[in-house]
């Protein structure tokens, strides 16, 4: 099926390709003489370079040259990307199902997908990988793991691994489809109050969310529902446009988009009856909120649909489409700018000049005003604005310092062999003063590369000051250093919230995958709090997705 799709692929970019030079011959010189001299340069540098050049990597490079000063989200795609970029949009490959993490000379499991193969087969987190179809896998990098690992539906690996535990376990896995969630979590939050996590809208994420909606109606009546994009990138804008049909009556015009060619120019209406056309909804973004989630956010806004909680989302209103090139090879192209129901594009910076070297984001002059279908105002040109505002969560650098050189993991893993077999209460559950204890004396020695924030500042200030010769102030930069305590175990005082907060995700994935890691979360994230207060308030509700309030908090 594959090898027949991008068959037919090529062939298509013969047709393209043959049209195009055509087109050039006729209708514009410059672009056949820059395609003919490119050609040449190629050619010469092939055959003239004084070492071995690799065709294939000039190519690339004049590739990724062309679309470097148009926006970040037009890219060439090779042959050898075009595996990882399936993934992208489908979410879905031929594996075990398992993220994986380098430590020492071996590579780890760091979470085995819930249902996947690699789950059934017994692999834990923590698990050492001694050895993959028979060879020893140490020295082996997490890309060569992967790709051992990684392969077509229905083939088998050997896995051998070493448990927290010491024992050993050798287990043939048949690799599956395995599609990665784009709704990881559907649950409560209160009486009568659900809450879902949508976390991509790759292919068939509606259905995914359907099931989910059906399933938390099955288990009792739903008074209002919570849907969580925050940090939710974006993806295929017709997943949105369906999921946008299950709140919305049937035929309205939820987006629109508009490029230079009239095959850009197209509205997408709802086209199904809705299955929870009043049920009240509060959207959850943040600044990391982007493309289609704000295409589902700016929507209901706009629609008065929904109350919107949070941050100002991301501001990506373009739309991109892929062109095939032929070889195997794609072109992912900004065709077009989205437009919401009230009209507005929330596209927040402008590439317009960048092959001139001019981009900005759009400036206050520039900003239109529209309407919802209630009146209220809403604005374009820099994302979605929240109805209520709230503050973003503060998250410590010193605590994802800790967690990217892997010590909570490895304090996870500690824990665990500490703890065999120890059942735990995904909601309630925190480590103890005397395990937080036990994770400060495991970091004693150990070496964190982590700088504060005010030593950075100061440092740069000392600098500064030596620089301008103001030699008088030395003294006093000494003495500003001796009294600043950013060390790791002050640190680990400083920012204990964080790092406890850290651990504790780290051992409730090894008990409840990652829908047990955002259960956990619940009770205590402020804005779903925020979420359930105004849904379970029918008259602020209605107030607030109908008169225009700006000092709303």
């Amino acid at each position: 099926m594959i090898r027949k799709y991008r068959y037919l692929l090529t062939a298509a970019a013969a047709v393209g390709a043959a049209g195009l030079l055509t087109f050039a011959a006729r209708n514009d010189f410059g672009l056949g003489r820059n395609m003919e001299i490119t050609v040449n340069m190629m050619r010469e540098l092939s055959l003239g370079y004084v070492d071995l050049v690799n065709p294939d990597r000039l190519m690339e490079g004049a590739a990724a040259g062309m679309v470097r000063d148009l926006d970040p989200y037009t890219e060439y795609i090779s042959e050898e990307g075009l595996q990882d970029f399936e993934l992208l949009t489908t979410g879905k490959y031929g594996g075990i199902g398992s993220l994986i993490r380098q430590k020492d000379d071996y590579v780890r499991i760091a979470q085995p997908y819930q249902g996947s193969p690699a789950d059934k087969a017994g692999l834990k987190i923590g698990d050492k990988i001694l050895a993959i179809d028979g060879k020893d896998a140490k020295g082996f990098t997490t890309e060569q793991v992967s790709s051992h690992l990684k392969g077509e539906p229905g083939s088998k690996v050997k896995v051998t691994v070493e448990h927290l535990d010491g024992t050993q376990q050798t287990a043939a896995i048949r690799r599956e489809r395995i599609a990665i969630p784009g709704v990881p979590y559907a649950g409560w939050v209160a009486d009568g109050i659900g809450y879902i996590r949508h976390g991509d809208f790759t292919e068939g994420c509606y259905e995914e969310m359907r099931a989910a909606i059906e399933r938390l109606r099955a288990e009792k009546p739903l008074k209002g529902l919570v849907l969580d994009y925050r940090s939710n990138g974006g993806g295929i804008m017709q997943e949105a446009v369906k999921i946008l049909g299950m709140f919305v009556p049937k035929g309205i015009e939820v987006v629109s988009t508009k490029g230079r060619s009239e095959a850009s120019k197209q509205v997408f209406r709802t086209d199904v009856e809705p299955i929870l056309a009043d049920l009240p909804l509060a959207v959850l973004i943040n600044g990391n909120s982007a493309s289609s989630a704000e295409i589902v956010a700016g929507a209901l806004q706009d629609l008065d649909r929904a109350v919107l909680i949070g941050q100002r989302s991301f501001g990506k209103g373009l739309v991109q489409s892929t062109r095939p090139l032929g070889y195997n090879a794609m072109l992912k192209l900004t065709t077009a700018k989205y437009y919401i129901p009230s009209g507005r594009c929330i596209q927040a910076i402008d590439y317009s000049h960048s092959q001139e070297g001019s981009v900005r984001t759009i400036p206050d002059s520039l900003i239109t005003e529209f309407t919802t279908r209630a009146g209220r105002k809403v604005y374009d040109g820099g994302g979605v604005m929240p109805d209520i505002e709230t503050e973003p969560e503060y998250i410590s650098r010193f605590a994802l310092t800790l967690y990217a050189l892997g010590f909570i993991e490895d304090f996870g893993d500690e824990y665990t062999r500490r703890n065999p077999g120890r059942e735990i209460d995904i909601r309630t559950f925190t480590i103890s003063d005397e395990d937080y204890a036990d994770f400060a004396e495991f970091l004693k020695d150990k070496k964190v590369p982590y700088e504060s924030d005010t030593r950075r500042a100061l440092k740069a200030l000392k600098k500064a000051a030596e620089d301008d010769r103001f030699s008088e102030l030395r003294d006093k930069f000494e003495q500003m250093e001796s009294e600043l305590k950013d060390d790791t175990q002050t640190n680990l005082e400083t920012y204990r919230k964080q790092v406890v907060e850290a651990i504790n995700n780290d051992i409730v994935m090894r008990h409840g995958y990652q829908a047990g890691v955002i259960e956990h979360s619940l009770p205590g994230d402020r804005e779903v709090s925020r979420a359930v207060e105004v849904l379970g308030d029918p008259t602020t509700y209605a107030r607030i997705t109908r008169e225009q309030d700006t000092k709303r908090k």
